[in-house]
């Protein structure tokens, strides 16, 4: 793939992003999962360049249903900035995520750098400071949500904001495979799981991530946080909803969506 399809493709999202106008899919510009990569690394290379700073990473397309939707057959990662993060129980401002979509996660937050080639759970479990509950609020620049594997990586894994609980959790002391999880959007029910659901455990998903961003080059470092994945289906988001959600053993975390002015 050339360097020019790279940038069209990068050009193209970062115009989504900044003009808030959702545009059209970039598979035409890329092929490949690494193509895809590029395209987010260079976007991602020129938001630290002005001045945002990373804050951890999320992990996307843990549930197989997904994968098999978008024929793959692990999950993906995108990058947090930190002004991606929402205090517990604030409002995101409408218009402030194109086109979005909720979903009940456990965040791991680190304390030790995670650098070796491959990683045990014990190497993750020995860096991982606390868990807490998080809403992540993902978004697609692309139109209608008509993506692929391609498009979402690029678009760095379709992601958006995110909102973390505030009483931080030891591992020792939650099941993160066994805890339940509701999300209720405006007091009804709306979504439903677990640990479980998250590549069968929340920390094969993080040790997955760890691995693999070590062989990328941007390994995990401490103080980052990981948004480990889906616990259960993800739920669209309007204009004046309120969504709060509960996990087993780490507690319970809510945001707010703006109404649109006029």
């Amino acid at each position: 793939m050339t360097t020019t399809n790279i940038d069209a493709a990068a050009e193209r999202l970062r115009g989504a992003h900044s003009g808030g106008v959702p545009c059209a899919p970039v598979r035409d510009l890329i092929a490949t999962a690494d193509d895809a990569y590029a395209v987010q690394d260079r976007l991602t290379e020129r938001w630290l360049a002005e001045g945002r700073r990373l804050a951890g990473r999320k992990i996307g397309l843990t549930s197989k249903a997904v994968q098999e939707q978008l024929g793959v057959d692990s999950p993906d990662f995108g990058m947090l900035f930190a002004d991606m993060a929402v205090p517990d129980g604030a409002e995101i401002p409408a218009g402030a995520v194109l086109q979005p979509r909720a979903e009940a996660e456990v965040a791991l937050v680190l304390e030790h750098d995670l650098t070796h080639e491959r990683h045990t759970a014990a190497d993750l479990i020995r860096a991982t400071a606390f868990a807490l509950p998080a809403i992540e609020v993902v978004g697609s620049r692309v139109r209608d949500w008509d993506i692929t594997l391609a498009d979402t990586v690029a678009d760095n894994a379709s992601s958006g904001m995110y909102v973390l609980g505030n009483r931080p959790v030891l591992l020792r002391d939650v099941d993160l495979r066994l805890c339940g999880m509701v999300m209720e959007r405006r007091g009804e029910q709306v979504s439903t799981g677990n640990g479980a659901a998250c590549l069968g455990h929340p920390l094969n998903a993080a040790l997955w991530l760890a691995d693999t961003l070590v062989r990328v080059g941007r390994p995990l470092r401490a103080g980052d946080t990981v948004l480990t994945g889906a616990l259960g289906p993800v739920v669209p988001a309007a204009p004046g909803d309120v969504f709060e959600a509960r996990v087993d053993g780490l507690g319970d975390v809510r945001v707010a969506f703006g109404k649109e002015e006029g």
